[in-house]
């Protein structure tokens, strides 16, 4: 008995009366959950419209389908309403005045996107926030996949508008009406959570509030948000327009090539090749639709029809230029208005050389044919004596023993030198002939060449305005 005297007493167990209370928060929930039924909409009177508030925010954009029109957006989605069977006193559950539940256990509004094209990767968030004044507040996270009409034709300068209709897919607007968490200007200009480091910049996101019907049946609540988009053109810009406009450039320099050498067709063929090696490697990268065009594409096709005129003008002066023994000469009309007027029009410096090269042929032509009429031979004076007589013993040895031999051996050196003559005189004529219209190709080719390089700058002047213009708007 001294030993368990003197051990020590244990503890006795705590009796129900001095039990600890259960905490506040499950009392809260078993007192709001105990005969709750989440399969009606929560309200005392059927006539009274439950009022759910919604807000936008865009987190990111995560990708634009131009081919099948859909937009991929992450946003944070948030929206309150008041429930009237979740109210209770703080004073009796330790000044408690908000709580989280479950969201499976309480009603939740059938707030869907009508542009809903499938469902994407969101998180599922379990409990919704309650207050002691009724008012139950969801926020998620959602992945939206929606349609919207993309426009393309300004690519890469294009500014998307794509909407996202909130509603009620079920419940008419005298059930549940729609209103702004926020006010607009605050919704709009809200970039305060979005990630801008993708190939897509948040411009502003637009709200409106509209009543739908359908076949004069009862009104639905509609609250529109409009995400405007605009796309970053550097990447594009790099990769597309500057290579396309270095190998215009290069076509440019290609005229200064000489025009009577075959370099020049040689260059223009390599840059045409070059140019469709471009576009196939390129052509993954141009967005694709059914719908319509980008510009950039019509920019590409009429850059490769202006390299293919080069290439039939090129051709054109060298087959112009090119030496024939059977040319022709320049007509009349094409010297008076090549070599004359198209001179004074284009500025060219030399163009007195060109206006006055008939003359100087016609002159050369008719003083060559003076002096083989009026040419007589000319008898050879002897400096020495005694080559005089040397040479007057041998004439008359020759008239004396061949005069008849002599004579037709003359006569056959006469024929011989005769058609060598109009050999040289036939060749020079051709000569002439090639330089006429070689000058006429050059002039035709600086004629080409400047209309050619005005064409190409108002083309160019013409698409960067258009760009500009509906980039600003």
């Amino acid at each position: 008995p001294r030993v368990l005297a003197a051990l020590p007493q244990r503890e006795q167990p705590p009796s129900a009366a001095g039990a600890q209370p259960e905490p506040a928060l499950r009392r809260l929930a078993q007192h709001l959950l105990a005969r709750y039924q989440k399969g009606t909409r929560p309200v005392r009177d059927w006539r009274t419209t439950t009022n759910v508030a919604i807000d936008l925010m865009v987190y990111a954009i995560l990708s634009v389908d131009e081919k099948n029109q859909v937009l991929t957006t992450y946003i944070w989605y948030r929206q309150h309403w008041t429930d009237e069977f979740l109210k209770w006193d703080p004073a009796r559950f330790d000044n408690l005045t908000q709580i989280s539940l479950p969201v499976e256990s309480i009603w939740v509004p059938d707030i869907l996107i009508n542009e809903f094209v499938d469902v994407g990767k969101s998180p599922h968030v379990p409990y919704v926030y309650v207050s002691h004044h009724g008012e139950v507040q969801n926020l998620k996270p959602i992945q939206v996949m929606t349609a919207c009409s993309l426009d393309i034709y300004n690519f890469p300068f294009d500014v998307q508008n794509c909407s996202l209709t909130f509603t009620s897919w079920l419940h008419h607007i005298r059930d549940i009406n729609l209103s702004l968490w926020r006010q607009p200007e605050l919704v709009k200009f809200d970039r305060s959570v979005f990630m801008n480091q993708g190939e897509w910049e948040l411009l502003y996101v637009l709200s409106r509030f509209q009543e739908f019907s359908v076949k004069s049946s009862d009104s639905y609540a509609e609250m529109k948000f409009y995400v405007v988009i605009r796309r970053r053109p550097l990447f594009y810009t790099v990769s597309l327009l500057l290579p396309s406009i270095f190998l215009m450039v290069m076509d440019i320099v290609g005229f200064y090539l000489p025009p009577h050498s075959g370099e020049r067709v040689s260059f223009k063929i390599t840059l045409l090749l070059g140019y469709s090696v471009f576009l196939i490697i390129v052509s993954d990268t141009l967005p694709a639709t059914a719908v319509g065009t980008p510009l950039i594409g019509i920019y590409f096709v009429v850059c490769m029809a202006l390299l293919v005129i080069s290439l039939t003008e090129t051709i054109l002066i060298v087959r112009l230029v090119h030496k024939q023994d059977l040319q022709p000469h320049v007509p009349e009309w094409v010297k008076h208005l090549l070599l004359e007027k198209a001179t004074i029009l284009l500025c060219i410096r030399d163009r007195k050389k060109f206006s006055q090269s008939r003359t100087q042929s016609l002159d050369t032509s008719r003083q060559v044919e003076n002096n083989d009429s009026t040419a007589k031979p000319t008898p050879y004076v002897c400096e020495d004596p005694r080559e005089c007589g040397a040479a007057e013993g041998t004439r008359s040895a020759l008239a004396f023993a061949g005069r008849t031999e002599g004579s037709a051996a003359l006569q056959e050196l006469l024929c011989q030198t005769t058609a060598i003559r109009q050999l040289l005189e036939k060749r020079e004529e051709f000569r002439d002939v090639a330089r006429e219209w070689l000058q006429v190709g050059y002039v035709l080719d600086i004629l080409l060449f400047r209309v050619y390089l005005a064409a190409v700058l108002a083309y160019s002047i013409t698409l960067g305005t258009l760009w500009s213009v509906w980039r600003d708007a």
